[in-house]
């Protein structure tokens, strides 16, 4: 038989993956530029935990940390949508809405959810150094899926903003290279596109 205090538990984070499940959630703004088939958020979220995982770390960055709020930056979207700077909403109004949402969800864990409120905040405050390090995943992340569709759909530039917003807010020098070799190779890609019309 299952005790009380454990049962709850697990109501608790069946609840949670039942209401904090970004999977079928499309991020906005390739919804925004009628980029088929894009990415959700839950996709997002996992192929940054992926490239902390596989990139290179030898800062001595706390690299489970850094998997784990990966994993959580974006969990907030699954209650208040994901917004972005187009969406008009002021950017404390946004964080606001985000931590209530996180406050809502992390409620159902317990213990548990304290830590992943934790890890939130901290994310969001960009203090620390791991932080500001998925904040950069989070930037090159975006270039390359940008990438990606241009490439795949054939839409050279079309995309062009998202390089632009993230030009020159890469801080972390190993991040800030694979973002420039990302966008040469674009560039390169485009170039002889164009030069065969």
């Amino acid at each position: 038989m299952i005790s009380p205090s454990l049962e709850q538990k697990l109501a608790g984070s069946l609840t949670f993956c039942a209401a904090a499940t970004p999977r079928h959630m499309k991020r906005t703004g390739w919804v925004h530029k009628n980029v088929s088939d894009p990415e959700t958020i839950a996709g997002h979220m996992y192929r940054m935990a992926m490239l902390s995982f596989l990139l290179n770390n030898d800062e001595n960055l706390d690299t489970v940390k850094i998997m784990q709020m990966s994993l959580i930056h974006d969990l907030a979207e699954c209650i208040v949508g994901d917004i972005t700077p187009h969406c008009g909403i002021p950017p404390d109004v946004k964080h606001k809405l985000e931590d209530e949402a996180m406050e809502n969800i992390c409620e159902l864990l317990g213990d548990r959810g304290l830590t992943i409120l934790e890890i939130f905040r901290e994310y969001e405050k960009q203090e620390t150094p791991e932080a500001k390090y998925v904040k950069d995943l989070d930037r090159l992340d975006l270039i390359m899926q940008a990438y990606e569709y241009e490439k795949r759909d054939n839409i050279p530039g079309k995309l062009e903003e998202f390089f632009l917003s993230n030009d020159g807010k890469i801080g972390h020098p190993f991040i800030k290279k694979l973002a420039s070799e990302i966008t040469a190779t674009r560039q390169a890609l485009f170039s002889s596109s164009t030069s065969s019309i």
